[in-house]
């Protein structure tokens, strides 16, 4: 069979145009391809919700690619070795005493984005968040997006725009969707955004149980976004707090969408 280099181009553009036209209008849009919000974004689709996730750059998986200085490997506490288990990351116990168990950051990711892709998750990847829409009710009902190559090329081309009932930012450090809401709505019921404080693992893990949580009506908040919005401290290359915190954020989503 000869391959038609015109067919191959129609059957992408195809395939993907009737996709994003179906998923302009979710239950969860999420912003950020972290693992609290592969973990969040993954609980939602198990559960039967149409669940779609914008990451900014080619490939999801935020820092924990890096592990701790470029050393490909990362550090969960006892807590969250439950998920470990369930996605199927190879794991060993460090230190029994304390319930270290260390994994490889190279694997953690693989297993995360192939867990989050086959459980019914819409990723778009190279998406960049714009703006959020908010409506009368001073409620969040989706965000707006674009090509990240034109936020790079500082392009003049407006934006899209995907309506949803609960919004996810899981965008790390930056708390990029919350720090929008805080510039652009001065007067809103929002607390704002702290930033985050500097390292100290245990506080910063510790600290997730409660600074994930809803914002603002629609807008909720997880992973380091959630600890730099709360003004709570960094963790560093331990992510059993982040993959937690996921879980919470999903939890939290369920509960607003029931």
């Amino acid at each position: 069979m000869e391959l038609d280099d015109i067919t191959i181009t129609k059957a992408i553009v195809d395939d993907f145009s009737k996709t994003f036209i179906d998923y302009t209008e979710v239950d969860v849009a999420l912003v950020g391809g972290g693992p609290a919000n592969m973990i969040a974004a993954t609980r939602l689709a198990q559960e039967g919700y149409k669940v779609a996730l914008f990451e900014k750059k080619l490939a999801l998986g935020g820092g924990m690619w890096g592990g701790g200085m470029m050393f490909p490997r990362i550090v969960v506490q006892d807590e969250a070795r439950k998920i470990l288990e369930e996605f199927d990351i190879n794991h060993y116990e460090y230190d029994n005493e304390k319930g270290y168990y260390i994994a490889n950051s190279i694997e953690s990711v693989s297993r995360l984005i192939n867990k989050t892709v086959t459980s019914g998750v819409q990723v778009f990847n190279l998406v960049n968040f714009e703006d959020v829409m908010i409506r009368e009710d001073d409620r969040v009902t989706g965000i707006v997006i674009n090509w990240t190559a034109v936020s790079i090329a500082n392009l003049h081309v407006d934006p899209l725009t995907i309506r949803a009932k609960v919004v996810i930012d899981g965008t790390g450090h930056e708390a990029v969707v919350c720090n929008t809401v805080q510039r652009k709505i001065p007067n809103a019921k929002f607390e704002g955004v702290v930033g985050e404080r500097p390292m100290w693992a245990d506080a910063g893990e510790k600290s997730l149980k409660e600074t994930t949580r809803e914002v603002y009506p629609g807008l909720i908040v997880t992973g380091m976004a959630a600890n730099a919005v709360a003004g709570a401290p960094r963790m560093g290359p331990v992510f059993g707090g982040m993959l937690l915190s996921g879980e919470m954020a999903a939890k939290i989503a369920m509960s607003k969408l029931d």
